[in-house]
């Protein structure tokens, strides 16, 4: 099919009414219909008609029949229907229906009004996808016939991508940990004991868990729980002992009056980054949290941010997720920022100052005995490093992971491989090589970035961009959180402080900004590169830049670390080095190397993309007044998640291949790729592609959503627009001026231009648009 046919709408009259101009096409008119579909919970998101448009998408994905004025009810019976469109249309037996189908793309449906007999042809690779998805639903919840509205089935897929996430993924995202589920969540795939069980570990402060969990194995004995008390300290000796016997950690629990008029424990929810996990994880929920708020799911994040502070008064740190064997290791930092959007959201409810309090304290205890203690501060340079403490393998990891590792230390010591690593973990042989190389493993693996080259061998003796970066903002979110909130002073009781206080103590605002000064200037000393134009890891010990380039460099634009006149080098220098089809890649080739059968690809590397580094740089970029690249970046982001979801049966994944123009989900670097294996519908997504689309959506102006909806590659929306001699700000106010909204041009002008002089001085105390408790990636 040619791409004239492909796309055969009017571009200028798209872009100047937001209506694609096609033969015969007039405005539908459409009865209001009682909905009884099953996707379909609540009403379109954005958009009063999620059918406009639809007629120009690619023919092999939307029908290519016209959509009646009045839409159609269709009478549909579940079993025969899913396993006629099964039977024709999923050629790769895969339960999905994909562009790589042979199928005929048409399947014949009765209408309601004719109670079936009257039949009309579903046509095109995504309005059938829609249709299996439907149907799979509806055979989930045992319904025989179903009625659907034909106009769902080509549903905007800007609003239905949305939708899904809202309505459908974050749901089945949410977990709690209580004597309801505790069997299935207590359970580890990674228990690879003589007698897996369900087993928790509750810190010895938390008495009302600890009788709790007890009561709960009294009354039901066939779970087999195991309930345990954790050593109130906790060292790396007695993390290794613990695999004997790992187990979950308890997090927050609310107490309410049951029916009885007896008091219970209930958990607190939070997101999972997928569906197969069960434990609490930490940036993960905070690059989550950021669209959960956007679809005004504050009680959630909320929740989250006060397990946080339970993990960190009762366990140190923001834990890498609450298993036994991640105690030792934390993740890049986001609490203070989490902390503060929240409370931006709730601070007019009663409760909202103890809340901002609890988050922030636990803040400091995490920055002064986790980011700036030893061994993970560098004190000759000021900066910090993942370097987490451990004895032997990673016990989350089966030690045959390690074998080509292991096995010459093995046959070193002529002794087996299972014994020396028994051996090994207990300290009775000696490997100091082998230390080193398991210290830098849990380093990587505590940055989040596991794995890539660019910390491989050396993670624990590298101070990273992103790790100093949330550090610095850290330090500016407290400090203007206590000069603002509390009077310049805040009071630090002893389970706030280091193992073993007694006093409290007082922090105050100018401490945490000179603190901020600080680290400021020792990044712009040690990791500025004026020629580059970019940030670069420093290493510690050779005392000198790594010279790899990454996009966690955009992270100090996120954190407001960047003078102005640095936020512009990067945007002319380093942009252009990350900016792929898809977006930013997490690194470039030239820095990741030769990859081949003995060298292979890294998922953090070239030419993958991730969430998170899309995120902030659209934060960072948008802070520092670069709102049409931010847009840029976003809108490529979305074309290729968006095109994925219409293409491949509603996939949403962990991570993208940005430079692959056709199937960007198909990831090779190890691990796979989460969210791959849609079987019917999609039913999670993940965590933080899902918030960076919400985020994305927002981010970009109305033009570009409805360009999204129709697939239009950024190539051509960009041509369009300038043959229309309009950027993306003159298409937002045509759009405003088209709707007859008030907001006026020169108050829009006014408020960038002072968001701009405002950033110039990124130490300040006030709090910024982008970077303070307001911040979201949108003007």
């Amino acid at each position: 099919m040619s791409s004239s046919e492909d796309h055969s709408f009017d571009k200028y009259e798209l872009l100047r009414t937001g209506v694609p101009r096609l033969p015969n096409d007039s405005a539908a008119v459409r009865k209001d219909v009682k909905q009884r579909t099953q996707s379909q919970v609540n009403s379109f998101v954005g958009s009063s008609d999620p059918v406009a448009g639809q007629d120009s998408l690619h023919r092999r994905r939307l029908s290519a029949d016209t959509v009646d004025q009045q839409s159609r009810l269709l009478l549909i019976p579940v079993d025969e229907t899913l396993d006629e469109l099964l039977a024709t249309e999923d050629s790769n037996k895969h339960f999905q229906i994909t562009i790589e189908d042979t199928g005929p793309k048409v399947l014949t449906v009765g209408t309601l009004g004719s109670e079936g007999f009257r039949k009309v042809d579903i046509r095109g690779t995504y309005v059938l996808a829609s249709l299996l998805q439907e149907l799979t639903l509806a055979k989930d919840s045992g319904k025989k016939e179903i009625i659907i509205e034909e106009s769902l089935l080509h549903e905007n897929p800007v609003d239905r991508i949305n939708r899904f996430i809202r309505d459908i993924f974050w749901p089945n995202l949410t977990r709690c940990i209580d004597g309801a589920n505790i069997e299935m969540v207590a359970k580890d795939s990674k228990d690879w004991t003589a007698d897996p069980r369900p087993r928790v570990y509750v810190p010895p402060r938390a008495t009302d868990q600890l009788e709790y969990y007890r009561r709960i194995a009294k009354e039901h004995p066939e779970i087999r729980l195991d309930v345990q008390v954790l050593n109130e300290k906790i060292t790396p000796e007695c993390i290794r002992d613990l695999n004997a016997a790992p187990g979950l950690l308890a997090i927050a629990m609310d107490k309410y009056i049951d029916k009885h008029g007896q008091a219970q424990l209930k958990g607190k929810p939070f997101i999972v980054p997928g569906g197969r996990f069960n434990e609490l994880y930490g940036w993960d929920s905070y690059m989550t949290s950021l669209g959960l708020l956007l679809h005004d799911r504050v009680d959630l994040c909320k929740s989250m941010v006060e397990n946080f502070t339970f993990c960190i008064e009762h366990y140190g740190k923001i834990l890498n997720a609450n298993r036994t064997y991640y105690l030792g290791r934390s993740q890049p930092p986001f609490l203070t920022d989490m902390t503060l959007r929240v409370y931006d959201r709730i601070k007019q409810e009663s409760g909202a100052k103890d809340f901002l309090r609890g988050g922030i304290l636990a803040a400091i205890k995490e920055y002064h005995t986790i980011w700036m203690g030893n061994p993970r501060l560098d004190p000759k340079s000021g900066l910090s490093r993942y370097r987490p403490e451990g004895i032997g393998v990673p016990p989350e990891t089966e030690a045959s992971h390690f074998l080509h590792v292991l096995t010459p230390y093995a046959e070193k010591h002529g002794i087996s491989f299972e014994e020396f690593v028994h051996k090994y973990n207990t300290q009775e042989i000696k490997e100091p090589e082998l230390d080193v190389y398991f210290l830098h493993d849990r380093a990587v693996r505590e940055s989040g970035h596991d794995t890539t080259y660019r910390l491989e061998k050396v993670a624990a003796d590298t101070a990273t961009v992103d790790l100093n970066s949330c550090l610095y903002k850290i330090e500016c979110d407290i400090a203007r959180v206590i000069h603002h909130e509390f009077g310049g002073q805040l009071s630090v009781p002893p389970e706030f402080q280091a193992f073993g206080a007694k006093e409290t103590v007082v922090e105050t605002a100018a401490a945490w900004d000179r603190r901020a000064k600080k680290r400021r200037l020792a990044m712009d000393k040690h990791m500025w590169d004026e020629e580059a134009g970019m940030y670069f890891d420093y290493n510690t010990v050779k005392e000198k830049v790594t010279g790899y380039e990454s996009a966690t460099t955009f992270w100090a634009l996120w954190a407001g670390v960047a003078t102005p006149r640095q936020a512009a080098a990067m945007v002319i220098k380093a942009l252009p080095k990350f900016e792929e089809l898809g977006g930013l890649a997490s690194g470039t080739e030239k820095s990741r190397g030769k990859v081949d059968l003995h060298r292979p690809s890294r998922q953090w590397d070239y030419p993958y993309g991730w969430a998170p580094q899309q995120i902030l740089a659209w934060t960072g970029l948008e802070r520092y007044g670069f709102s049409e690249e931010a847009q840029r970046l976003a809108y490529k982001w979305l074309y290729m998640c968006i095109k994925a979801f219409v293409d491949f049966n509603g996939i949403v994944t962990e991570k993208y291949d940005v430079t692959r123009p056709k199937d960007a989900w198909r990831v090779t670097a190890e691990y796979g790729n989460q969210g791959a294996d849609v079987r019917g519908i999609p039913r999670e997504g993940f965590g933080w592609v899902n918030s960076s689309i919400v985020l994305g959506l927002d981010l970009v102006n109305t033009h570009m959503r409805r360009s999204l909806a129709l697939l239009t590659p950024w190539e051509v929306f960009e041509e369009a627009t300038k043959d229309l001699s309009v950027d993306g700000y003159g298409l937002e106010m045509m759009e405003m001026k088209r709707l007859g909204e008030s907001r006026s041009i020169v108050g829009h002008e006014a408020f960038t231009s002072g968001q701009a002089i405002h950033q110039k001085s990124p130490d300040h105390l006030e709090r910024s648009h982008a970077g303070g408790a307001n911040a979201s990636p949108q003007h």
